[in-house]
């Protein structure tokens, strides 16, 4: 287990904390590993009946640790970060995200495959994967479209900025918004209140929401999964990843 990733069990909630505030919680290989390893054993526990994802020092994840992403770039089925994708993908049990500061990439695509979000007022929200010359993950291209609409999922996945709490409400990302600080013992609320539901019935109730679409989430998550892979070595990839460590803007006019 990362010592980046910390968790605990108590009254039913299993509680996973990013806990890597230096780095606004980047997360690296590591961390995606021990990530998809926590949420294995509550999903296979008993004693878990809700599963509450949050992160330390007021930021959610500032996404991909970069340096590290580019040290393990995931190039196998089985990397860590697909592995962390799928299980969170195909969990059975509530799922549940407070959110504070910094939710970018992966750390706004989980949300979309979360139960019940809630997020600070001055949360941060991005899918800044075409800026890196990248392409979208975990199903974002299907499901984003589907809770925003394809004019605001393309404004988001297209054109990569940042956008706010209100918008992450109105586009049926996160469920309500509350004062900064106040987030997670609303969210640690709302968990209580699941555990005192039938576990039986609330597994049935989410298994019977997402039947429609669990096989094409399946299959557009390997899809994006293969061209994300593509797109790694890709130049205009080379050339955004070099910008970023550079401190300059890319220039992708020279990229068909």
């Amino acid at each position: 287990m990362s010592p980046a990733i910390k968790t605990e069990l108590a009254d039913g909630v299993f509680r996973i904390e990013i806990a890597r505030p230096e780095k606004k919680n980047a997360l690296t290989a590591e961390m995606y590993r021990a990530l998809a390893d926590a949420l294995a054993r509550a999903e296979d526990d008993p004693a878990v009946r809700v599963i509450l994802i949050s992160g330390a020092g007021g930021n959610f994840t500032a996404g991909n640790d970069l340096a590290d992403f580019l040290d393990h770039p995931p190039m196998e089925e089985d990397a860590p970060v697909f592995r962390f994708l799928n299980a969170f993908a195909n969990l059975e049990k509530p799922f549940v995200a407070a959110v504070e500061g910094v939710a970018v990439g992966v750390g706004t695509t989980i949300l979309l495959h979360c139960d019940l979000v809630y997020a600070g007022a001055s949360a941060r929200f991005a899918l800044p994967f075409a800026n890196l010359g990248l392409t979208p993950e975990a199903a974002s291209s299907l499901l984003l479209p589907l809770r925003a609409g394809h004019a605001r999922a393309a404004e988001m996945l297209m054109l990569g900025e940042v956008f706010s709490a209100q918008t992450a409400l109105d586009t049926g990302i996160a469920n309500a918004v509350l004062p900064d600080g106040q987030v997670l013992a609303h969210a640690l609320e709302r968990c209580r209140k699941l555990i005192m539901q039938p576990a039986a019935s609330l597994r049935l109730t989410k298994q019977l929401m997402k039947r429609a679409q669990q096989a094409l989430i399946r299959e557009t998550m390997s899809v994006e999964a293969e061209i994300f892979r593509q797109r790694l070595a890709s130049p205009e990839a080379k050339e955004a990843f070099a910008a970023f460590f550079d401190k300059r803007k890319p220039d992708f006019s020279k990229f068909a």
